[in-house]
């Protein structure tokens, strides 16, 4: 049976080692900062589809992309640690944000689909993770 030995490198190793019991205070904070990338693609992708190629006057009242926020960092039964950026709810008149926010990324009949969340996903996927490693790297050398 063959048998393999890795050595880690001894600056990793270091930085693994501050993190230690830190680990549930920088976590949250790391996930925060990609949170904010992906909510400011996801409002201006939001913005520019609203009232864009309708037949009457938009009738937006802003409620909609006012509405985009990013949750805090908290622990699931599972124990990942997760941010949601997504929309509050309830709104004045009693429509659903989310009910308004899927008409407009898939459409309906008579209203051709309007994508926001499908390409701010895609676009914000990098920058957010670079933000993230950058957030990471700066908590890890504060300790």
């Amino acid at each position: 049976m063959a048998k393999v030995n890795i050595k880690m490198p001894e600056e990793f190793l270091m930085k693994i080692s501050r993190l230690g019991s830190k680990t549930d205070e920088i976590v949250p904070r790391v996930l925060e900062a990609g949170g904010e990338i992906v909510l400011d693609k996801m409002k201006s992708n939001l913005s520019s589809v609203i009232g864009k190629d309708t037949k009457l006057p938009s009738r937006s009242t802003g409620e909609l992309v006012s509405a985009l926020g990013v949750s805090p960092a908290l622990v699931d039964r599972r124990g990942n640690h997760n941010v949601k950026v997504g929309f509050n709810e309830p709104r004045k008149d009693g429509v659903s944000n989310a009910k308004l926010a899927n008409i407009i990324e898939y459409g309906k009949s008579g209203q051709p689909a309007k994508p926001f969340l499908k390409p701010a996903r895609r676009t914000s996927r990098q920058p957010c993770m670079d933000a993230m490693i950058k957030k990471l790297e700066e908590e890890v050398e504060s300790i």
